[in-house]
């Protein structure tokens, strides 16, 4: 009998948390202290417990619509990255850090994106999510929460717009290919210089060996003439090694 009076009161006494746990204990309504992960006990009846869990959690902030500082109307939504750092200002201080973090992040979203042009929107996204970071971690850590990061996820922009960028695109993408043909026009044209300096340098050569050619068909019209030919070249070849032969012999 005693064991069945022992056994729930003992389950009232005694509680566990999990590792991801925290919890509070409120004794006859006031704060008495806060607990963490594993065993702890509680006077039945006077105490109540509240516990908070507090791994990280994300919070995705709705789709925003701002005006830029140039007047520019663009779509933005974010993700909030958010855990319970004090279990006591989560429970006391606020009734629902979730809801007031979600209404903050948007309201401070709204503000920082709407003192940039649309440039810095786009290519500042991360500067940009580290200012929102900044202002929403300030005020909820009154409230026992530590705002471990902030991300923009997409910008959208109204649609006359994106045919502006995509005619923008599209000619630095011209501008591009005629930079490029440029440049190899430019190489052409100088291994064609090169080419042509070259031609003339070897001019002399050239017209020497045109006129050996031309005596050769002139020589073989007469059938009495007998004909022995010899590399192209090799006439001169042995002038300057008979030449310098002799001058050795002297």
């Amino acid at each position: 009998m005693l064991a069945f009076i022992l056994g729930p009161l003992a389950g009232s006494i005694i509680r566990v948390n999990n590792q991801w746990e925290e919890a509070i204990i409120l004794r006859l309504g006031k704060y008495k202290k806060t607990v963490g992960p594993g065993i702890f006990k509680r006077l039945p009846v006077i105490d109540s417990i509240i516990t908070r869990d507090t791994r990280i959690r994300t919070l995705d902030i709705p789709r925003q619509e701002v005006i830029t500082k140039d007047n520019i109307s663009v779509g933005v939504d974010a993700v909030v990255f958010l855990r319970v750092s004090d279990t006591k200002k989560s429970i006391v201080n606020i009734q629902d850090f979730v809801y007031a973090v979600n209404k903050y992040s948007q309201t401070t979203l709204r503000n920082v994106v709407g003192e940039k042009s649309l440039d810095e929107v786009l290519e500042k996204r991360e500067e940009i999510a580290k200012s929102i970071k900044t202002i929403v971690d300030k005020q909820a850590e009154k409230w026992g929460i530590d705002i471990t990061g902030i991300e923009l996820q997409n910008i959208e922009l109204p649609p006359d717009m994106k045919r502006v960028m995509a005619r923008q695109a599209e000619a630095e993408r011209e501008k591009r290919a005629v930079i490029i043909k440029s440049e190899g026009e430019v190489v052409a044209s100088k291994n064609l210089k090169k080419a042509a300096n070259t031609l003339m340098e070897s001019k002399k050569g050239v017209a020497v060996r045109l006129r050996e050619l031309s005596t050769l068909a002139d020589i073989s019209y007469d059938q009495s003439n007998t004909i022995v030919f010899y590399p192209i070249g090799l006439g001169s070849d042995m002038l300057l090694a008979g030449t310098a032969l002799s001058k050795r012999k002297k």
